[in-house]
């Protein structure tokens, strides 16, 4: 978009949201958006014809998510700090009932329990309830610092403590991780008393602890992350191994579009390790560059509302750069064998219908929330 296609006495809706908008951090995520479709057609097209489903099925599949993803992005970030918390009530509410739907009537994939179908779509419930619950809980938490009289602790630990069981009954582990580090966060960034941190800390921990004892996947996992030299290498630890072989495979140069191996193999090149593909066909250039795209919209975005007098913007803000990022984490650092492997996509880079229209939606409410617009009276 040009900017001179506005001048900034320009008072129409878009006029007022090109120049209050971080344009610099709308562009870094675009760069994700157009990053994630240049390594769809790299890793997704061996995937799609081992499953006889024509080569390039999930890049056109994954190219025609992208059109209603960014317009969802586009109009998340035209909201006021008041819309996005009545639309996260509303969506968080919906989820819940739509995650209880899921346990009972859910497809069961690799005995878990996450998604349900809608008109041929796969639809997962806790992708967009995550985004929900941080801004609710940062709601909750800035109504407590404005009126300390005000339970906004306790209000947002039983939001915790619903969505977390829902999502323990799925089960899914990963996104219970994010949702607790999500509260856990925004809570020190609140200046909550030390005594609640602890507390949050202990609860989690023992969270974990518990998943292990009780989920034999979870136990599995870990015990092959912890003690891989007791593992089959040619099953147990198959998918880890071609992984690093791809990053040492790829050096720092990668050994060139469409040359990788890993595609090959794995089932989950396009998805969960779509980074291992980019390290191996293009290096660690390129790994790097996605590395500081991330970085650079985290920091760059709290580094701008930090200076806004809304309570409830900063913890938002945190609350889902929080999410934006552990996910990212999480994927690369599973690749690399960094911690216990977690199916988990790479944000607007790995194919997941849900997760880039969830992803859309969460990094719209940061656009929206960093937006310069001191004075207006719908900022609060």
């Amino acid at each position: 978009m040009n900017v001179r296609t506005f001048s900034r006495t320009d008072t129409s809706i878009l006029g007022r949201w090109w120049w209050t908008i971080d344009r610099w951090v709308l562009a870094a995520l675009l760069a994700l958006v157009l990053s994630g479709v240049f390594l769809s057609f790299a890793g997704s097209p061996p995937v799609a014809d081992r499953l006889n489903l024509g080569g390039f099925y999930f890049v056109k599949r994954h190219i025609l998510l992208l059109a209603p993803s960014v317009c969802v992005m586009f109009a998340f970030s035209l909201l006021s700090p008041r819309q996005i918390r009545r639309l996260a009530f509303l969506i968080f509410f919906m989820g819940i009932l739509a995650l209880i739907f899921t346990i009972f009537y859910g497809t069961e994939i690799k005995g878990a329990r996450r998604w349900f179908m809608v008109a041929g779509i796969s639809v997962q419930a806790s992708e967009f309830v995550k985004p929900a619950f941080a801004v609710l809980a940062a709601w909750m938490l800035a109504e407590k610092a404005n009126h300390q009289e005000f339970p906004g602790v306790s209000i947002s630990l039983c939001l915790l403590g619903l969505f977390v069981l829902l999502l323990l009954l799925q089960p899914d582990l990963g996104m219970t991780v994010i949702a607790v580090a999500t509260w856990i966060g925004i809570l020190f960034v609140a200046g909550i008393q030390l005594l609640w941190l602890g507390l949050a800390g202990g609860v989690g921990l023992t969270g974990l602890l518990a998943t292990y004892l009780i989920f034999p996947h979870v136990r599995r996992r870990i015990d092959q992350f912890l003690s891989p030299e007791g593992m089959d290498p040619h099953h147990d630890l198959y998918q880890i191994h071609q992984s690093i072989e791809a990053f040492a495979n790829g050096g720092f140069f990668g050994r060139g579009p469409g040359e990788g191996i890993i595609k090959k193999h794995l089932p989950d090149a396009h998805a969960d390790f779509i980074f291992a593909v980019a390290g191996e066909e293009f290096g660690l250039l390129l790994c790097l560059a996605l590395l500081g795209l991330f970085l650079f919209i985290i920091l760059r975005s709290l580094a701008r509302v930090v200076h806004d007098n809304s309570i409830f913007a900063i913890l938002a803000t945190a609350g889902l750069l929080i999410q934006f990022g552990l996910q990212a984490l999480i994927n690369m650092a599973s690749s690399l064998h960094m911690i216990p492997t977690k199916g988990m996509t790479m944000p607007f880079i790995s194919y997941g219908g849900c997760s880039m229209l969830a992803l859309a939606m969460s990094m719209g409410m940061v656009l929206a929330l960093t937006r310069k617009r001191h004075g207006d009276m719908d900022w609060l």
